[in-house]
Order: C-alpha cells, then structure tokens, then sequence
C-alpha cells in the first residue's frame, strides 16, 4: 500500500519548473548542454575568426541537440514615449531561459557584463552565458551571469521623466527667469555690482 503523499512513480528526484528549485536545475541542464556545444566549436574552429562563424556553428550545434532557439532577437526600449524597436539584439536566447552573447575580441571587459545583465532585466530572463571564443582556451572566456531581479517584468525600458514634462518642476518659462540669489549673495553681489567712481 502506498503512502498518501508519496510521487507518482518515476519522479523520484524530478522537479518542476514551477519551483525555484525546478527553475534552476532546468537552467543548468541547459547552460551545460550549450557549454559543451560551444566547447564543441572552439574545438574544430579554434580562436580568431569572426563572432558570426561562432553564432552560425553554434547554432548548428544546438540543433543537434534538439534545443529550440532564436537568432538576433530584437529587444525594444521606450525612451520618452518613442518605442525604440531594434535599440538591442541579443545574439541567442535558447529554450527561452538562456541568453546568450558571443564574442570574439581580445578579451572581455565589464561591459559586456553589463550588456548581458541589461539584456537578462529587459528580457526578463534569469540566467546568462557570455562566451568570448577568441581565447586559446573556452572556459577561460565563459562566463554565467545571473539577474537577481525577482519581480515582475519589466515594461519597455522608459527614461526619466523629462524636466519639461507636466510634473516636473522646470519649464521654459522659469528657465528665462533671472535666478534669485540668497539674500547674504544678493548684498555681496549689489555691493560688487556698484558703479565705481572715474578716478580721474
């Protein structure tokens, strides 16, 4: 007789992607699978060559592995009410949970940190792979990043209000304005302002 609350069988040790648990054990699987694809392209390919033979083998090799993915995904931002629509591309997004950004330059920078991160917020996306294939080694230019961000996603990326916006406190009008000057300037500078007499 089975216990009431025991797994069905064969779920021993599965988890589901509606755990946080589940989520992230999903993202390992998968950023380990595309790190070997990618190890798989550096090497045949070796470094030096340019970021689009990278994305194109390793697109052929996430293939092989019957992962979904998409290609050069367009991510817009908003910046004061105008909907920019190709302001970012991220190179991959892979099963919709990995994103990622390949590189082939002399080393990565901080940057590229960011960009990735930037891309992970805006995509709503946790986890991303940085994958710089222009060393003589791959694992010296991996790199996982992960966005902490836990809340809802993010709307389009919108600026700061401007000034001149209704709201906000400066207008063209005060602009044209002579500026008011603390009392203690405003004699210091009367006194200074005072026509001099001609010497002579």
């Amino acid at each position: 007789m089975k216990a009431a609350n025991s797994k069905p069988e064969g779920t021993e040790g599965a988890e589901t992607l509606s755990s946080p648990r589940g989520a992230a054990s999903v993202e390992n699987v998968l950023t380990e699978k595309i790190i070997g694809a990618a190890i798989e392209v550096h090497r045949h390919l070796g470094p030096g060559l340019l970021e689009s033979v990278y994305e194109e083998c390793l697109c052929y090799e996430l293939k092989q592995l019957g992962l979904q993915f998409e290609r050069q995904v367009h991510l817009p931002i908003t910046y004061k009410g105008l909907k920019l629509e190709s302001a970012y591309k991220m190179d991959l997004v892979v099963e919709n949970a990995i994103v990622i950004e390949i590189k082939a330059t002399e080393g990565t920078a901080p940057i590229h940190h960011s960009q990735l991160l930037t891309y992970l917020k805006s995509a709503n996306i946790r986890v991303g792979l940085l994958i710089n294939f222009n060393v003589p080694v791959l694992k010296n230019g991996l790199k996982r990043v992960v966005n902490h961000y836990t809340g809802p996603k993010l709307a389009d990326s919108v600026s700061a209000p401007s000034a001149f916006e209704p709201g906000g406190r400066t207008t063209p009008e005060s602009l044209s304005e002579t500026p008011r000057l603390p009392p203690r300037l405003r004699v210091s500078a009367s006194k200074t302002s005072a026509p001099t007499k001609d010497p002579r």
